[in-house]
């Protein structure tokens, strides 16, 4: 029994956190439906009044001045140098300043100086052996010229000798059948068959061995004669055995010069003939041998004089460009200034803060590192960054009006110039749901009180719409896919 009976204790704590829980809920509703919500006579001023007239669809941006046209100064010096001297920052660069060479920044340019006379030497080597390269060429191109000439003319010597001696006919034939068959041999025995075919010294050398023999051959004839007289009047005892025996002698002799002659022209046949024509010849193959030779090692010297050549030229190119390169990084130890304007110097900034670099005499700068900047302030302008949902209605040649914060009471008007094709990295990188495009716009007119950097307010004047009927968009929304106000 005793254990069906409820405590009062528990009771008693399980009542008061049912109260503490419904006082909460109580506040919490009071606190989200507030009176005036609830009550009807004060919906009224949560309302809007629908209003008729010109609305004007603007876009509404800030953004900094800007300089529309402005040179920016950057280290061309390879690597990493120091400042050694620059002008003071807010300096204005005239027209005049301009064209008299005015110096903006001078850079280190020792250890440049210190390479540029060492190249300068190196340059100087390769270009006299390119020089000597050059003209070592142009000679071997002559002398191959002259020692092709001088085989040409032995080639030509060499045929004219064997023509002189065989005649231009059998010349002729002998050359077309070596050039047909490179083994062909000289048949000198159908060359003897007819002698009539020859021409030049053979055929002279034979009409005079001919002819001797024919003399001796009459010589002998008439000493027989004479002898056969001789004797017959030697038996009638009118000459003398004396007269007899020296006709006999005179028949002898006459008979060993006809066959002195007749071996003279059977050597001459069989050993002179064939050994001159032969040799002749021979002379002539050589010179054509000796030819192709020579215009053998001709190409072979021109090749190699060619391939000297194109490796000191491409040497000599090579330290033509490091020569006008250190030249080029000497000249662009002094900049100066390139166009009118104001100096403002470069402030290499981090994202999260801090500055990195500062400008200033003694500074290393790191090559294409922009040193400074020389806005023109005859033409000023600004930046601003637009949203995304804008991008279609907003484009080149809108109309805008422009409020700069340190001159409030004054508007400036001008026009969209240009915009980004892509996001604006730098925001992206801050906010990656956030995307901007970067417009650039102008100011109308000339202001030299404005600057670089200040702050400013525009207004991009999207569309006007006369005469109709609006209201603020808050009081607009999306149901069903259709506007309800």
């Amino acid at each position: 029994m005793a254990n069906n009976k409820k405590n009062p204790v528990k009771i008693f704590w399980t009542l008061l956190i049912f109260i503490l829980l419904l006082a909460v809920v109580a506040s919490l509703f009071w606190f989200w439906l507030k009176p005036s919500q609830l009550a009807g006579p004060e919906v009224a001023a949560a309302a809007y009044k629908v209003s008729r007239g010109d609305l004007v669809v603007r876009v509404t941006e800030s953004g900094n001045i800007k300089a529309l046209n402005a040179a920016d100064i950057k280290s061309e010096v390879e690597g990493q140098t120091t400042i050694i001297s620059i002008v003071e920052e807010g300096t204005i660069i005239t027209p005049e300043d301009v064209a008299g060479g005015k110096v903006l920044v001078e850079l280190d340019s020792s250890e440049i100086k210190e390479r540029l006379t060492q190249q300068e030497i190196t340059f100087a080597s390769a270009e006299a052996s390119f020089t000597e390269a050059k003209e070592s060429y142009e000679i071997q191109i002559k002398q191959n010229e002259s020692d092709i000439k001088a085989a040409e003319l032995k080639v030509k010597f060499a045929r004219m000798d064997l023509e002189k001696y065989l005649g231009e006919p059998v010349v002729t034939r002998l050359i077309d059948a070596y050039q047909q068959n490179h083994a062909a041999q000289i048949d000198i025995d159908s060359l003897l068959q007819d002698p009539n075919q020859l021409g030049g010294g053979a055929k002279q050398s034979i009409r005079e061995l001919e002819a001797d023999i024919g003399l001796k051959q009459a010589e002998l004839i008439q000493a027989e004669e004479r002898l056969s007289w001789t004797r017959k009047l030697n038996e009638k005892e009118y000459v003398s055995k004396d007269e007899l025996k020296s006709d006999e002698l005179n028949v002898e002799r006459r008979r060993i010069d006809l066959d002195k002659s007749q071996t003279s022209r059977q050597l001459f046949q069989q050993y002179d003939f064939a050994k001159q024509t032969e040799k002749l010849f021979s002379d002539y193959l050589e010179s054509l041998r000796e030819m192709e030779r020579r215009e053998a090692e001709a190409r072979s010297r021109l090749a190699q004089a060619e391939a000297r050549l194109k490796s000191n030229q491409a040497t000599y190119q090579l330290q033509k460009e490091r020569l006008e390169k250190l030249q080029k990084q000497l000249a662009a130890c002094i900049i100066k200034a390139p166009s009118p304007g104001m100096v403002v110097y470069e402030s290499d900034s981090n994202p999260f803060g801090g500055s990195r670099t500062l400008i200033e005499p003694g500074a290393t700068i790191r090559e294409r590192q922009k040193i400074m900047s020389l806005p023109n302030t005859a033409e000023m302008g600004l930046e601003v960054k637009v949203h995304e949902t804008w991008m279609a209605q907003v484009r080149p040649g809108q109309f805008a009006r422009i409020t700069v914060d340190a001159f409030p009471n004054q508007q400036f008007t001008g026009k969209v110039l240009k915009i980004a094709m892509v996001p604006d990295q730098q925001n992206f990188f801050l906010n990656p749901d956030l995307k901007v495009y970067a417009t650039e716009l102008s100011i109308d007119g000339r202001h030299d009180f404005l600057k670089t950097g200040m702050s400013a307010k525009v207004e991009i004047i999207v569309q006007e719409l006369p005469d109709v009927i609006y209201v603020p968009v808050q009081a607009v929304a999306n149901r069903d896919g259709k506007k309800w106000c």
